[in-house]
């Protein structure tokens, strides 16, 4: 995976940080404020673009540079058509882990699944681990 500047979140105005903060990935979103006081927050990410396939990952670190946030998201796309002639491509699986690692050194995963079709139900879940996902 390369490097790409800023995939989730946005960037912040131009401050003397290091390149590793040029993007502010919204990581707290998904938590409520109850867990938001048990989260290590992160001071610098990294963020990751697959080139080959619709992915993409995030990390975040915290200030002595351990993992505290880790995201993910791959979309499979299938190529359709409604006629024979014309194609396009449609989303077929959507899947994207979200988690934190806690001031105890667990880990509060979310897991989103969303299969499209005839293959599943969609759902998402949160909860803990011992280790950090991916």
């Amino acid at each position: 995976m390369a490097s790409s500047n800023c995939i989730y979140g946005h960037k912040p105005e131009r401050t003397r940080q290091s390149l590793l903060d040029s993007c502010l990935p919204s990581w707290s979103s998904l938590l409520t404020p109850e867990w938001r006081g048990r989260v290590i927050t992160p001071g610098a990410f990294r963020v990751h673009h697959e080139h080959e396939m619709a992915a993409k990952r995030v990390l975040g670190y915290d200030s002595r540079g351990q993992p505290c946030f880790y995201a993910h998201d791959y979309r499979q796309m299938d190529v359709r058509s409604d006629d024979d002639e014309d194609f396009y491509q449609a989303l077929a699986y959507s899947e994207s882990i979200t988690a934190w690692r806690l001031r105890s050194g667990l880990w509060l995963v979310h897991r989103r699944v969303e299969p499209l079709g005839e293959e599943g139900e969609s759902g998402s879940s949160f909860g803990l681990e011992a280790r950090m996902p991916g």
